[in-house]
């Protein structure tokens, strides 16, 4: 069956959500939320997950964990899985409780501030929802980690200090709490809300960049999303610029030589060879005019290949 394919790496860092099936309640009473919680700091304690971010929704959940030993599927299945017996059980239901696949973003933990961008949008996910009135304070919301942010005392798989770094906030101070419920509530209060769930992952171009090559190295035929077609065009660009340099030409130059140009061939019979790359790709990479006039070329090279023989 076709899936999307987890990228695990040590120290990678998800913003990783799950809807309900069928997208119906995930939490039906108070003791439900502190259950989750509860299995939270049981899968953390198992796979030395570390939590920056987290919220409990009615019918979803959002986490920003980083994982130290490269173990997200594993993490996630013993999470869903226990949490959602123990809740059939306190319920007496059967099935499952979940929706499909969780969805997981790789976050860039280096440019851009993407961490503190994740972390903000999910804080501020009960205000979107308007699950506390106006003129309630974030903190008011007790299913989430903003209020542990807020206090000096936290359990140890929330590590809140990346995202503290992050918002320029060095010392876990008494004051340095009230300027990062300052900042919140002032991008609350004037409705800026980050949109943190789009694409397949968060960050800039160099971390896309690392993520293709890892993709490229743990994707199979049974996977399937933009990410993978990315991952193959970037080994495809990548094999087109070796063959580039090893010829002495450059990318200007390649634009100017004739559509048929021999060497415009012999790069393209190498990605034909090592990549599954359409002749359209291949023509607009190359500048070889259209896809039926590079199947043409590469059929006429394929039969003078097998003449000489």
């Amino acid at each position: 069956m076709a899936r999307k394919v987890r990228i695990e790496y040590q120290g990678a860092i998800y913003h990783v959500m799950s809807r309900g099936n069928r997208r119906e309640k995930i939490c039906r009473v108070d003791r439900d939320r502190t259950e989750f919680q509860r299995a939270l700091a049981e899968v953390c304690a198992r796979t030395d997950w570390q939590i920056h971010a987290w919220v409990i929704m009615p019918n979803h959940f959002h986490l920003l964990v980083e994982t130290p030993r490269a173990n997200l599927v594993a993490g996630m299945k013993w999470l869903l899985g226990t949490y959602t017996m123990r809740f059939n059980r306190r319920h007496g239901l059967t099935g499952h409780l979940f929706a499909g696949r969780y969805k997981a973003l790789p976050v860039d933990p280096v440019e851009g501030n993407y961490l503190r961008t994740v972390a903000d949008y999910i804080h501020l996910n009960p205000a979107k929802a308007k699950l506390i009135e106006s003129e309630q304070l974030l903190k008011i919301y007790p299913w989430s980690s903003w209020p542990l942010y807020l206090s000096p005392s936290r359990p140890t798989w929330l590590r809140v200090d990346r995202v503290m770094g992050e918002h320029a906030i060095s010392r876990d101070t008494c004051r340095a709490r009230r300027e990062l419920e300052k900042r919140l509530e002032h991008r609350r209060k004037c409705a800026e809300f980050p949109q943190a769930e789009s694409g397949w992952f968060w960050g800039g171009h160099e971390f896309r960049r690392s993520l293709l090559r890892k993709i490229s190295q743990q994707a199979g035929p049974e996977h399937y999303g933009p990410e993978i077609s990315e991952s193959a065009a970037d080994k495809a660009n990548h094999i087109a610029c070796a063959c580039l340099h090893r010829m002495h030409l450059s990318e200007d130059q390649l634009v100017l030589l004739p559509k048929s140009e021999p060497r415009k061939v012999e790069i393209a019979m190498q990605l034909k060879a090592e990549t599954e790359m359409s002749s359209a790709w291949i023509a607009r990479r190359l500048a070889m005019g259209s896809r039926s006039y590079v199947d043409h070329l590469l059929w006429r090279a394929r039969k003078t290949s097998i003449n000489k023989n």
